[in-house]
């Protein structure tokens, strides 16, 4: 039988992570629909790609690493940067670009799920947690890695696959496609 902490990494592997993936495609489409490369262009599109990297770091440090009190600094640090950034982001986007009801309601799942994970990683390693506020941080700043890979040794290929093909790709296009639209209206003024 499953352990709880078990039973929470499945949870955020097979269920969290890929809906985070999924939102993040839902969101490039409502992007695409809006057709951001001639409204609030290449500056909202790498931001959309800092908030991608803001997550991708904790999330593969977890995958990859035990979590000590410097890996859980780091997701600290790396959710409460994205959570300003996408702050920021709506911010500037909102007067440039409509944005739909699909786009908000990704934008809830973006902004939840890296929260939920981080409380569930919180849980999971809570001797970790109580370490980190009571500043007893002596030998918890080295990388260790994982003696076993989360969800066997395919899940993280697999995974990464998944993300190549439902973020990074479609947000490299739209990087592409701002830049070209950038370049276009350069030459038109020129």
């Amino acid at each position: 039988m499953l352990q709880t902490s078990q039973l929470l990494i499945q949870l955020m592997l097979y269920v969290f992570l890929p809906l985070w993936g999924i939102a993040g495609f839902v969101d490039w489409c409502c992007h695409r629909a809006t057709r951001i490369e001639h409204t609030s262009g290449l500056k909202e599109s790498l931001i959309h790609s800092l908030m991608g990297i803001q997550m991708a770091v904790p999330i593969l440090l977890c995958l990859l690493f035990k979590v000590n009190v410097l890996i859980m600094l780091i997701c600290l640090a790396a959710w409460l940067a994205h959570e300003a950034v996408a702050h920021y982001d709506v911010h500037y986007a909102a007067p440039k670009r409509h944005i739909s009801v699909w786009e908000m309601h990704a934008h809830n799942y973006l902004a939840t799920l890296p929260l939920y994970m981080l409380l569930l990683i919180i849980v999971i390693n809570y001797p970790v947690f109580i370490k980190l506020v009571s500043f007893n941080w002596q030998g918890e700043f080295y990388l260790q890695r994982m003696p076993y890979a989360h969800g066997g040794e395919g899940y993280l290929p697999y995974y990464l696959g998944f993300m190549a093909v439902v973020c990074v790709l479609p947000y490299m296009e739209e990087n592409l496609r701002c830049v070209i639209a950038a370049l276009k209206r350069l030459q038109v003024q020129a």
